[in-house]
């Protein structure tokens, strides 16, 4: 198989070395404006780099693509990769520009059209979704998930990345990572009241923090907490009702559930190997965008539905822009 990885920030650079760890057999071609990125990715991979995609699709028999560019670039990327026969797979849109063509155009052409929902594939998701779908009564739950925005990406400023820009802001990615494994886990959101402001002195335009009260159809209610200002990186979910209790610190081994005849929280323990780096905070864990990975070849290859698309991410992106307003 040959791929075209568009963009070879950090994110593409994970793709590329989760896909050699899928399949060292694959031939990556590599495509990005940045010299300096080009010749990091060739140096570290060993595969080949170019600066223009439509030079790529013309001198190589691509099969597919990887879109892994500043979102407000997607709608153009996507459409351009369906309309030579690519399958796609795409990070986070968090705008809806050209939703509706390149659904109907990834149908004409019979390609796969992948969005990336990385909680969606963390095992500690999959667990939190089972223990609260066997239950029978209706649960609460508060989620704070806050960091400081310069910390996002050290290495850079944070006006020169996409959450600089209103239109793809560090609280709107926050919101678009975590609401659809919310919905999945709790439920459809029947009601919410949103109380919002800016509170820091980051040069943005947008607000930096909100605080929700959101209501599910199922009746299970959460306070969910998201900003840009924490200094500390915090990922803190407590899940409570009657005959259930569970906290998540957002990390691998972060999961515990009280046992409630012995009074006592219990860590839940899901991996066999955790896969980590270095540069980032012990809330990326790797295991999660690798089963993307494996999931985007296998909806290739078998034709199985993925459990998130283009559709039920519009969704969240209008409740997102229902939240903002």
């Amino acid at each position: 198989m040959n791929i075209v990885v568009i963009g070879l920030g950090s994110m593409g650079r994970r793709r590329i070395r989760l896909i050699k760890q899928y399949n060292d057999s694959y031939k990556i071609i590599g495509v990005d404006l940045n010299n300096e990125r080009r010749i990091a990715s060739e140096y570290e991979f060993g595969i080949e780099t170019i600066d223009s995609l439509e030079e790529a699709i013309k001198n190589h028999k691509l099969d597919c693509a990887i879109i892994c560019t500043s979102p407000l670039s997607h709608g153009k990327l996507i459409n351009l990769c369906l309309k030579n026969n690519l399958h796609v797979f795409t990070e986070l849109n968090l705008v809806t520009d050209g939703y509706d063509e390149n659904i109907q155009l990834a149908e004409e052409k019979d390609r796969v059209l992948f969005l990336s929902s990385t909680f969606l594939h963390r095992a500690e998701i999959k667990q939190i979704n089972k223990l609260v779908k066997i239950q029978d009564e209706r649960l609460n739950y508060t989620y704070h998930i806050g960091q400081y925005l310069p910390d996002w990406h050290p290495w850079e400023n944070y006006k020169d990345f996409f959450v600089g820009d209103k239109r793809t802001n560090g609280c709107r990615e926050i919101f678009a990572i975590e609401l659809p494994w919310l919905i999945e886990v709790f439920g459809n959101i029947k009601d919410l009241v949103v109380r919002k402001s800016k509170i820091s002195s980051l040069n943005i335009d947008y607000d930096d923090n909100y605080m929700i009260i959101l209501e599910h159809d199922s009746g299970h209610k959460g306070m969910l907490v998201v900003d840009i200002v924490s200094r500390k990186a915090v990922r803190n979910l407590e899940v409570f009702g009657e005959n259930l209790y569970l906290s998540w610190d957002g990390s691998a081994e972060g999961l515990k559930m009280m046992d409630i005849a012995k009074r006592k929280e219990e860590n839940i323990l899901l991996y066999e190997k955790v896969d980590q780096l270095d540069q980032y905070s012990k809330f990326v864990v790797e295991n999660a965008y690798y089963d993307e990975i494996v999931s985007f070849f296998e909806v290739i290859s078998n034709n199985i539905e993925p459990i998130y698309d283009f559709e039920k991410d519009k969704i969240i992106l209008d409740l997102i822009d229902r939240i903002e307003a």
